[in-house]
C-alpha cells in the first residue's frame, strides 16, 4: 500500500502528521482479527435492527428483511453449586480471554476512527476547513465516550484475566459496562446521519475522502501485522456490530458461573440491563415483519387443495391453492382485524379448459430464484429444535401458558420460513391465454399428485369461462369454509396428542417391482418426511430393458420426526432434449407411486417387515427395520485387533504405520478421482450389500482392494467411508471432549468461540487429530463442486457431524429422556460443530500444535 502523498493530490502538513507513526504493508489484515471486514449489508437500509438473541452469533438485520423473531433472551441458568464448578470457571476463562481479545481489536478500531478528528477539528478555525464543526460533530458523535467507557472496562478486566484463579471477580465489571450501554442509543439515533454527512462530505471534499478511504487500526499485540487500512464507513459500523457483545458474552458467563459465585447476581442484573437496553433500542426501529399466510375453496366442488411456494416477481410466496372441477383458484389469506372472519384473496385462476403442462421443449427458462443459502436453513432447524426443547421443560415444569404459547408463536415463525425455502422442484403450469405460473416443491411425489388430479378433471368435457367480479368473490369467499388443509404443514400446528414422528434409522430393502406393461429402464426413489415436507433420501439403480426389475438394494434412512415413507416408481429418460428448464434436469417419467405411515409400534422390531405397496397396477416389494437414534448410540468396546472397521484409530494407524487409515485415504482418492461431481455424493445411499463387500475386504486386506474399489459404485465407497467412521468404537471426536465440544458450539462470542474450538482440535490424540484434519480438508474440496454436486459445506456437515461426534452411552442417558430430544439436544449441535470447523479457514496440523491462543486453557 502506497502512502497518501504518492497519489499524486497535495495534502496538508497535519495528514503528515497523522500518518508519520504508521508503518505500511500490512494490506491482508481487516481490523478484525482473523474475524471478516463487517459493514453495512450491502443494499439493506442504512438503520439496522439489533439482534437481541442469546444463541446467534452477534448480527444485525436491516429492518426490510423478513423473518421470525430469533429465540427470546431468557437468562440462562447457572450451574448449580459445587456442579462441575470447576470446570465451569475454566470455560468462563476461555470466554472472557476470547472477549478480552475482541475487545482490544474494538478499542484500537475507536482510536483509528477518533485519530483524524482532532486535526479535523484545528483545521475548521482557519481559512481552509476540511470540514465544519459541525459536520465533524455528527460524524464523531458519541464515539470519545464510547471509546472511553471500553478502555476503561479493558484496562480495569485485562489484569484479572492475566492473573486469573477460581475466586477472581470481575461482575462489578459488567455491571457497570451495561449501566453505561445509555451512550450507544444516542449512536444508534445519529448513525444514519452520521453515514449521509461522511458520504457527502467525501463527495465534495477530496481530502476527507483520502482520509475517510484509509484509517489505519493497529493489529492485536500477538498479531504479525502491525496496522491494516479500513474505510470510515467500516468503522462507523463497528460500534452497532459491538452492541450486542457484552449481552452475549453475559449469557456464557452465566451459563457457566456457579450460582454461588459471588459474579453470579452482578452479571445477572448487568444481562437484565442489556437486555432491556436492547428492546428499547429495537422498539424505536420499526419491528421485525411476521409473515403469515393461510387459504381454501367452492361450491363447484372442492377437490383438492393444499399448501405450496409460488414464484411471484422474484420471490417466494406461500400459497393456498384450491382445485375445482372446472378451475385452479391460487389464494392467500387476508390479514384481517381481531374478531373479524378470515377470508381469501385471490391472486390468480385459470379455468381447466385453458390449463396446460408445458413440455421441456415448450417451456421458457425462468428468471433465476436463487436457492436459499443451506447455512440459513440448518440455523432454522436448530433453532426449531431449541424452542421444541423450551416447550417441553416448559409442559414439564408446568409453565405459565402465556410463556408457552409465545415460544409456540416463534416455532411456527421459524417453521414458516423452512417450508417456504426449503422446495426446490419446480412445477411450472400455463393458461394458454395468458402467463405461466411456477411453484416450487419439495417431492415430487407432491408434484406427480397435483399433475395427476388435473389431469384427471381435464378428461371431462370442459368449457372455458371468465368469471365476473361477483362470481369471483363468491368463489373465494367460500374457500375458507370448504378448505381441507386447515393449517400450514408444521409441527407448532400439530395437538399435543399426536405421534411426534420417529427419530433414528430406517433400513429398507426395496427387492422388486411387477406390473409393468412393456420393458423400460427403471428405478426407485424413497422420500420422508421431515420438519413438515418431504425429502429424497435414497435412489436405486436403474434396471434396464424390463418388465420385472430385481433390485434387491438395501439404504440405511435417518429419520427426523418422520412418518410416513414414500416409494416413487420411475421410467428412466436419456433424452437429453427433454431438459426441464425451470432447473436444467432431465425429466424421468413417473411409473408409480405409493405411501405407507409408520407406525412405530410395527416399525420398531428387530426383525425385517416384507410388505407390498400398489401403485398403478405396480407392485412394489420391500421390507424395512427401524433403529431408535438411542439404540444407535450404543457402542459395544472393541477387543477386535484385526481388520480395520470397530477398531481404535491409534490401533491402525500404528499398525500400518501410517498417519491416516487406509481406508480413510483410499476411499476419499477414489472419490475426488471420479465421484466428486456425482449429484448428492455422501448424501445418497449406497448399496448397503456393495458396503458389505467393501468392508469385508477392507477388514481382510485383500490385495484385491484397489481393483474392487475401481469397479464398484461411486456412492457406496462413500457409505463405506461414513460406516467406517460411524463403527469406530469411540467417535473421531472422542467421548471424552463431547460436552467441552457441545459447550464450546454454543459461546456466542466469536473470539470466545474461536479459542475453545481451537483448544479443542489440539486436545484430540495425534492420529484423531491428523485423520480429522485430512478429511476436513477432502469435504472442502467436494463443496467447491457444489453447483455440479448440489452438496453444499452445510449439507456435508448434516451427514458427517453426527457421525464424528455423538454423545456415548452414559452421556445420552444422563441427559436425555426420548429419541426426540436426542435430536433436539445433540444431533443439530454436533453438525453445527463440523460446520464451524469447515467454515474456518486451513487448519494447519503444525501450526495448530505451535500456536497457544489467546489466554488459552485446558477445558
Amino acid at each position: 500500500m502506497e502512502p497518501l502523498s504518492h497519489r499524486g493530490l497535495p495534502r496538508l502538513s497535519w495528514i503528515d502528521t497523522l500518518y508519520s507513526n504508521f508503518s505500511y504493508g500490512a494490506d491482508d489484515y481487516d481490523g478484525e482479527g482473523n474475524e471478516e471486514q463487517k459493514g453495512p449489508p450491502e443494499g439493506s437500509e442504512t438503520m439496522p435492527y439489533i439482534d437481541e438473541s442469546p444463541t446467534m452469533s452477534p448480527q444485525l438485520s436491516a429492518r426490510n428483511q423478513g423473518g421470525g423473531d430469533s429465540i427470546s433472551p431468557t437468562p440462562p441458568e447457572g450451574l448449580a453449586p459445587g456442579v462441575e464448578a470447576g470446570k465451569g470457571l475454566e470455560m468462563r476463562k476461555l470466554v472472557l480471554s476470547g472477549f478480552l481479545a475482541s475487545e482490544e481489536i474494538y478499542i484500537n478500531q475507536l482510536e483509528a476512527l477518533l485519530l483524524p478528528m482532532k486535526p479535523l477539528k484545528a483545521t475548521a478555525t482557519t481559512s481552509q476547513p476540511v470540514l465544519t464543526i459541525q459536520q465533524i460533530e455528527t460524524i464523531f458523535y458519541k464515539i470519545q465516550d464510547i471509546y472511553e467507557i471500553h478502555k476503561e472496562f479493558y484496562d480495569n478486566l485485562c489484569p484479572k484475566v492475566q492473573q486469573w484463579d477460581s475466586q477472581v471477580t470481575m461482575g462489578h465489571l459488567f455491571q457497570k459496562l451495561a449501566s453505561q450501554l445509555g451512550v450507544y442509543k444516542a449512536f444508534v439515533d445519529n448513525y444514519k446521519v452520521a453515514l449521509e454527512t461522511a458520504e457527502k462530505c467525501s463527495q465534495s471534499n477530496n481530502q476527507f475522502q483520502k482520509i475517510s478511504e484509509e484509517l489505519k487500526v493497529k493489529g492485536p499485540k500477538d498479531s504479525k501485522d502491525s496496522h491494516t487500512s479500513v474505510t470510515m464507513e467500516a468503522l462507523l459500523y463497528k460500534p452497532i456490530d459491538r452492541v450486542t457483545r457484552s449481552t452475549l458474552v453475559l449469557h456464557d458467563l452465566l451459563k457457566h458461573t456457579p450460582v454461588d459465585h459471588p459474579d453470579y447476581p452482578l452479571l445477572q442484573d448487568a444481562l437484565r440491563i442489556s437486555q432491556n437496553f436492547l428492546s428499547s433500542i429495537n422498539e424505536d426501529i420499526d419491528p421485525r415483519r411476521t409473515a403469515v399466510t393461510t387459504p381454501k375453496g367452492e361450491t363447484r366442488q372442492l377437490v383438492k387443495d393444499g399448501f405450496l411456494v409460488e414464484v411471484s416477481e422474484g420471490s417466494r410466496k406461500l400459497r393456498h391453492v384450491f382445485l375445482f372441477t372446472d378451475v385452479l383458484l391460487c389464494a392467500k389469506l387476508k390479514k384481517t382485524s381481531a374478531g373479524k372472519h378470515q377470508q381469501y384473496d385471490c391472486k390468480w385462476y385459470i379455468p381447466l379448459a385453458d390449463l396446460v403442462f408445458p413440455s421441456p421443449e415448450e417451456s421458457e427458462a425462468s428468471p433465476q430464484v436463487h436457492p436459499f443459502p443451506d447455512h440459513e436453513l440448518e440455523d432454522m432447524k436448530m433453532k426449531i429444535s431449541a424452542l421444541k426443547s423450551e416447550i417441553q421443560k416448559e409442559k414439564a415444569n408446568k409453565g405459565q401458558s402465556r410463556a408457552i404459547e409465545r415460544l409456540k408463536k416463534k416455532m411456527f415463525e421459524n417453521e414458516f420460513l423452512l417450508l417456504l425455502n426449503s422446495p426446490t422442484i419446480p412445477f411450472r403450469i400455463h393458461n394458454r391465454n395468458g402467463k405461466s405460473y411456477l411453484f416450487l416443491l419439495s417431492s415430487d411425489y407432491e408434484r406427480s399428485e397435483w399433475r395427476e388430479a388435473i389431469q384427471k378433471l381435464q378428461k371431462k368435457d370442459l368449457q372455458a369461462f371468465v368469471l365476473s367480479s361477483v362470481e369471483l368473490q363468491v368463489l373465494t369467499g367460500s374457500c375458507f369454509k370448504l378448505r381441507t388443509v386447515h393449517n400450514i404443514p408444521v409441527t407448532s400446528n400439530k395437538d399435543d396428542d399426536e405421534s411426534p414422528g420417529l427419530y433414528g434409522f430406517l433400513h429398507v430393502i426395496v427387492h422388486s417391482a411387477k406390473g409393468f406393461k412393456q420393458s423400460a429402464n427403471l428405478y426407485c426413489t424413497l422420500e420422508v418426511d421431515s420438519f413438515g415436507y418431504f425429502v429424497s433420501k435414497a435412489k436405486t439403480r436403474v434396471f434396464r430393458d424390463t418388465t420385472e426389475p430385481k433390485w434387491d438394494e438395501e439404504f440405511e434412512i435417518e429419520l427426523e420426526g418422520s412418518q410416513s415413507l414414500r416409494i416413487l416408481c420411475y421410467e428412466k429418460c436419456y433424452d437429453k432434449t427433454k431438459v426441464n428448464k425451470d432447473n436444467n434436469e432431465i425429466v424421468d417419467k413417473i411409473m408409480g407411486k405409493g405411501q405407507i405411515q409408520l407406525d412405530p409400534q410395527t416399525v420398531e422390531t428387530k426383525n425385517w417387515h416384507t410388505d407390498v405397496i400398489e401403485m398403478n397396477g405396480i407392485k412394489v416389494e420391500f421390507s424395512m427395520k427401524f433403529t431408535s437414534r438411542d439404540m444407535s448410540l450404543k457402542r459395544t468396546p472393541s477387543k477386535k485387533q484385526t481388520g480395520v472397521f470397530g477398531v481404535k484409530i491409534s490401533v491402525v494407524t500404528k499398525r500400518e504405520r501410517s498417519k491416516v487409515p487406509y481406508i480413510v485415504r483410499q476411499c476419499v482418492e477414489e472419490v475426488e478421482k471420479r465421484g466428486i461431481e456425482e449429484v448428492g455424493i455422501y448424501r445418497i445411499s449406497g448399496v448397503a450389500t456393495d458396503i458389505q463387500a467393501l468392508k469385508a475386504v477392507f477388514d481382510a486386506n485383500n490385495k484385491d482392494i484397489l481393483l474392487m474399489l475401481s469397479d464398484m459404485d461411486i456412492n457406496a465407497i462413500a457409505g463405506t467411508l461414513k460406516l467406517y467412521f460411524r463403527e469406530l468404537p469411540e467417535p473421531l471426536l472422542t467421548d471424552r471432549l463431547y460436552p467441552a465440544f457441545m459447550e464450546g458450539i454454543a459461546l456466542s462470542d466469536p473470539a470466545a468461540k474461536e479459542n475453545c474450538m481451537m483448544h479443542l482440535l489440539r486436545s484430540l490424540p495425534d492420529p484423531n487429530l491428523i485423520t480429522f484434519l485430512f478429511l476436513l480438508e477432502h469435504l472442502k474440496r467436494v463443496a467447491e463442486k457444489e453447483p455440479v454436486n448440489k452438496m453444499s459445506l452445510h449439507n456435508l456437515a448434516t451427514v458427517f457431524g453426527p457421525t464424528l461426534l455423538r454423545p456415548s452411552e452414559v452421556e445420552s442417558k444422563a441427559h436425555l429422556t426420548s429419541a426426540a430430544d436426542i435430536w433436539s439436544h445433540d444431533v443439530m449441535a454436533q453438525v453445527q460443530v463440523l460446520l464451524y470447523y469447515l467454515q474456518h479457514p486451513p487448519i494447519s496440523f503444525a501450526e495448530l500444535k505451535r500456536n497457544t491462543l489467546y489466554f488459552s486453557t485446558d477445558v
